[in-house]
């Protein structure tokens, strides 16, 4: 079995994890973004990056990231935070009397790797992204695992967070990505 993907080491997940629970919290409660500054390099890299908001019963509260390498990933991280709390289209924006009750998770992506094999399509391991035409849609990799799907439904369940039909990911002038994620959290407050 292969070894966990270690992009970040321990302090570095609790730096990031502390930016993006200090980002949410006071950007919600006072409409404020923090200023934060680290003289390592990993924070300066432009890496993809997500942020994702669950309640403590397990359901989704929020969750935005940039799969591609946009900005440098501390900037990816605060502007992910603030966007995954108050900009995610399916909920209303986060309250301060939520912050007891929420988990907050980061995932931070290796570049994406166009694929023509689905078998090398690793679930668990992998995440996957589609696009076709204007439509593009992307599952992390901790999602298949969380709902137990196989490569087959993994496939199906990318297509149609594309707003495609759960086949389109097999027509010709679609493009399959794989990428992995070093995903790490904890509590909100």
């Amino acid at each position: 079995m292969d070894a966990p993907l270690q992009l970040l080491d321990d302090s570095e997940q609790q730096f990031v994890l502390d930016v993006a629970r200090k980002t949410i919290i006071e950007y919600v409660t006072n409409g404020q973004t923090p200023d934060f500054a680290s003289a390592n390099t990993k924070f300066s890299q432009k890496r993809g990056a997500f942020v994702t908001l669950h309640e403590k019963s397990g359901a989704l509260r929020g969750c935005i990231g940039y799969v591609e390498p946009i900005k440098p990933l501390l900037q990816t991280i605060t502007d992910m935070a603030i966007a995954c709390a108050t900009r995610d289209p399916r909920f209303e924006p986060v309250t301060p009397d939520e912050f007891p009750n929420l988990d907050l998770e980061v995932s931070v992506l290796t570049p994406l790797e166009q694929i023509r094999d689905i078998g090398k399509i690793q679930v668990g391991k992998h995440g996957l992204m589609i696009r076709k035409g204007y439509y593009s849609g992307l599952l992390l990799p901790q999602v298949a695992a969380e709902f137990g799907w196989d490569r087959a439904q993994f496939l199906r369940e990318t297509s149609r967070k594309a707003g495609l039909p759960g086949d389109a990911w097999k027509e010709s002038d679609a493009k399959l990505y794989i990428f992995s994620a070093q995903v790490f959290g904890g509590s909100l407050l």
